[in-house]
């Protein structure tokens, strides 16, 4: 067996043995089921784990993740785990999560081809776009991407507060929506103070009644 596959196969034991010794009712408990507070849309980097740089435990954040944490409004798995974390877990906040150091960031911040993943980097692009001023008058490579990447994180949150689900729920309950940017090399989170709490925050065309 291959020493890498196996290391997770052993971890997981120990993983088990630890949680067990630590509270022998944990995974009874888990099996319960679970009521999160919060949904995490973040990026599929593997550096950046939601429970991990939250200091939470199991059960308490439901996760969607892909490349550059979007939020696409065709994109019907994040609808979908959207539609479950809102109307049927009730969560009270979605946070979406960026990191400084994206690869897809920095991908679409180039016209090099990367294969299928440009059509989905595209969303990136008319960030890119839309920003170009500001974004143009940033000479520091390093600096430009990490604005970027806090830009693109304000529009996903933007995203966020168009769709179908989160005006539904605006309509009967709060429903807190933030943007973040956690820093792999410091291992803190910056909050953008992104925060959309009814649909008088985007603008009238995206608002439904």
């Amino acid at each position: 067996m291959d020493k890498s596959y196996q290391k997770l196969i052993d971890g997981n034991r120990r993983y088990s043995l630890e949680r067990k010794f630590e509270d022998p009712e944990y995974f009874k408990k888990l099996s319960l089921g679970q009521k999160p507070d919060y949904l995490w849309i973040g990026c599929s980097d593997s550096r950046v784990p939601a429970n991990e740089v939250t200091n939470t435990d199991a059960g308490e954040i439901f996760v969607h993740r892909n490349i550059a944490n979007l939020v696409v409004h065709t994109d019907f798995n994040l609808l979908s785990v959207l539609e479950y974390a809102v109307k049927y877990l009730g969560v009270k906040h979605i946070i979406v999560c960026g990191h400084y150091g994206c690869g897809g960031v920095n991908a679409a911040m180039t016209n090099t081809r990367h294969g299928y993943v440009d059509n989905w980097l595209r969303n990136i692009k008319d960030v890119y776009n839309k920003y170009y001023s500001e974004l143009s008058s940033i000479k520091d490579q390093d600096k430009r991407a990490d604005r970027l990447t806090e830009l693109n994180v304000i529009e996903q949150v933007r995203n966020l507060a168009k769709t179908t689900v989160v005006q539904e729920a605006w309509k009967t309950r709060e429903l807190h929506l933030h943007g973040w940017v956690y820093g792999i090399n410091s291992g803190l989170i910056t909050d953008l103070k992104v925060i959309h709490d009814n649909k008088e925050d985007i603008e009238d065309i995206y608002r439904l009644d």
